[in-house]
């Protein structure tokens, strides 16, 4: 005879409000098996029939005891909704008495509350799945409208989905002239170079529902006949999403797990969809931004273009009207004087021309490269101090012939100066010369940056004011 249960209906309300308190389901199982054990003084043993539960599929109380196969049994269902879940079992010990109408009825109540807090739990989950989606949705929608470059966009969405889906990778693959796909963008923590440039074979079925604006759901890609990529034997569950915006696929998005790992749920693979969806859009939008931009770039350099044509206009122009008054003048003597004034306007329009030239040809949305287009952004900075763009000059292979050390210390120098002229009062006109190779003081070839504004001088010392500075090279 085993010793008679404590009065349970106080034990069994704690129980009942205690599996209720918990929102995780297999802290709640756990509450349910311990809970039933001690209510009815036997074995129990809780199986999990249905998804739901990561970790074991059974749960004993007490843990350490095998039921007993040879003593009497009871089995209740437990149900999740209409979906059987799993079964809560008893197991007595031998010689004990059979179990009693009352014992099932404890049973099922712990059952029903048991499938209760873990719908419960399921929806809490599903709730907390699709805000995370959501939220990333959202962070990846404002990083797309964001960032420069259409690599970078790419890798954003590869790397938000991959962290979102739980997945071993999240791929970016497009569409290839031969009618496949190829992988170009891939995030994983292992090394993703051995999978960029994969391909799916044209005519595969895969394709053709992706093509069709379908996901496409795998269950192993390693064994799948559909899969053809060479590094599918890697990975085991996988859903491959379209990016398809106003009728246009633009890619493909793929989130395979590992092989072996835990299978896509429906809620996982709605998620997922949706958000490929709205990726899609936000990468369309990110490349009409990109080409808005580009567009102001080129109206720019258009304007650009105007203003240089004016000026050369207009300083051809002076220079003709000068040495045509040159032939009228009845005195030779100031003839050379004239003719030298006329050839340095001239040299000073060909050096105006080829610096606007230079920034014209300067890459759209880059950081300047060489020495002649950082000198340039640090002219085109000072120009809103100054309140005029600063006459650059440069004589000489100064981008071949300069290293960047010295171009560093020759910016910074640059700067002091730039700095010093906006300073100065009246300035009106400001020259920068960037001269290599040039002779030093000491005798010595090096580069020789020159700075001269026609302000007026500390103390009243009357205008214009020269900086310069050398570097060997």
């Amino acid at each position: 005879m085993t010793a008679q249960p404590a009065p349970r209906l106080p034990r069994l309300l704690e129980a009942v409000l205690g599996v209720a308190a918990d929102a995780d389901p297999r802290t709640v199982l756990r509450h349910v098996v311990d809970a039933a054990a001690e209510l009815t003084a036997a074995h129990a043993l809780l199986v999990v029939t249905g998804p739901g539960v990561d970790g074991p599929a059974e749960f004993r109380a007490p843990a350490a005891e095998p039921v007993p196969q040879t003593a009497p049994t009871l089995r209740v269902p437990i149900r999740v909704g209409d979906e059987e879940f799993g079964e809560l079992r008893l197991a007595g010990r031998p010689g004990a008495d059979p179990f009693t109408v009352e014992d099932e009825q404890l049973l099922r109540v712990l059952a029903t509350q048991a499938g209760i807090s873990v719908g419960n739990a399921r929806l809490y989950e599903s709730a907390r799945q699709r805000e995370r989606w959501i939220e990333g949705s959202a962070a990846v929608t404002t990083a797309l409208l964001t960032e420069e470059g259409a690599e970078d966009a790419l890798t954003t969405v590869a790397e938000r989905a991959r962290l979102l889906a739980d997945a071993s990778a999240g791929v970016i693959l497009h569409p290839t002239a031969e009618g496949g796909m190829e992988i170009v963008t891939a995030s994983t923590p292992e090394d993703p170079d051995d999978m960029l440039g994969a391909t799916i074979a044209p005519g595969s079925p895969v394709l053709e529902q992706l093509l069709g604006g379908e996901p496409v759901f795998i269950d192993d890609s390693a064994t799948d006949p559909r899969m053809t990529t060479h590094v599918r034997h890697r990975f085991g569950p996988s859903m491959m999403l379209p990016l398809q915006a106003g009728g246009r696929l633009i890619g493909t998005l793929a989130l395979p797990r590992r092989r072996g790992g835990r299978p896509y749920t429906d809620l996982e693979r709605l998620l997922a969809t949706q958000f490929a969806s709205q990726a899609a859009l936000a990468l369309v939008l990110a490349d009409a931004r990109r080409g808005r931009e580009r567009l102001a770039v080129y109206e720019d350099r258009d304007r650009i273009a105007r203003d240089l044509h004016d000026l050369v206009v207009q300083r051809l122009f002076a220079t003709g009207m000068m040495l045509e008054s040159t032939r009228r003048r009845p005195g030779a003597e100031d003839i050379s004087d004239l003719l030298g004034r006329a050839v340095d306007e001239l040299r000073s329009t060909v050096q105006d021309v080829r610096t606007t030239i230079l920034a014209l040809q300067q890459p759209p949305a880059e950081p300047p490269t060489g020495l002649r287009g950082r000198v340039l952004r640090e002219t085109a900075s000072a120009a809103a101090l100054l309140g005029f763009p600063p006459s650059t000059h440069f004589r000489g292979p100064v981008d071949t012939r300069v290293g960047d050390r010295v171009a560093d210390r020759l910016l910074t120098a640059l700067r002091d100066a730039l700095a010093a002229a906006s300073a100065r009062p009246g300035v009106s006109r400001v020259e920068v010369t960037v001269e290599t190779p040039a002779t030093l003081p000491e005798g010595r070839g090096g580069v020789h940056l020159r700075v001269v504004d026609d302000g007026e001088r500390a103390g009243g010392g009357g205008r214009g004011t020269t900086a310069t500075w050398w570097a060997p090279l």
